[in-house]
């Protein structure tokens, strides 16, 4: 196998680490509020979302989401409004409950076998002698377990050791597509 790139986009390449394609692909597929959460709309959605039940609760509690039950009421109720920090802080947590309720469902339906695209990076910057012979390559992938669980954690060191296990498979090529400009599957 070849070694992993170390000083990628030298001559002008472009693209991102295929782990980063596979987590953005997982993202949508999550399906997240798009309303932001600065207005009243997402705020809400979120909150909801993360107080429906008292599951919801302790995993938003776990997550970090540490205030008050005085205080989330104000907030629900609109006379309060919170502060930037604690946006961020409701931000982080929907994400990861979301991620971790939604991780099982994703796991089942992908573990059936899942054709995966690889789209290879953008050289059209590279001068002629230094671009590389790539093409769009697709793959099945069946086994999910590792990347999945990666993506919910939000462990990006994980997630990439377990993409460049699955993307091994390409044969000695492999290393061409780790980044990629795009990476799209279906669940």
């Amino acid at each position: 196998m070849p070694e992993r790139n170390l000083d990628f986009g030298k001559f002008g390449a472009r693209g991102i680490k295929g782990h980063e394609a596979v987590a953005r692909q997982l993202d949508a597929l999550a399906g997240y509020i798009v309303t932001p959460i600065t207005a009243r709309r997402g705020l809400l959605a979120r909150l909801h979302y993360l107080t429906r039940s008292d599951h919801a609760q302790a995993a938003a509690r776990a997550a970090g989401l540490s205030v008050t039950g005085r205080t989330l009421r104000a907030w629900l109720n609109g006379t309060r409004t919170p502060s930037r920090a604690s946006l961020a802080a409701i931000e982080q947590a929907y994400r990861t409950v979301r991620r971790e309720n939604v991780a099982r469902y994703l796991l089942a339906r992908l573990n059936r076998g899942t054709r995966v695209e690889i789209h290879p990076l953008n050289q059209s910057q590279v001068d002629r002698p230094h671009q590389r012979a790539l093409e769009y390559r697709s793959m099945n992938v069946r086994h999910w377990d590792r990347i999945v669980a990666a993506w919910a954690a939000d462990d990006d060191q994980e997630l990439d050791e377990a993409w460049v296990d699955q993307i091994a498979d390409l044969g000695s090529q492999w290393g061409q597509y780790e980044y990629v400009t795009n990476i799209g599957f279906a669940a």
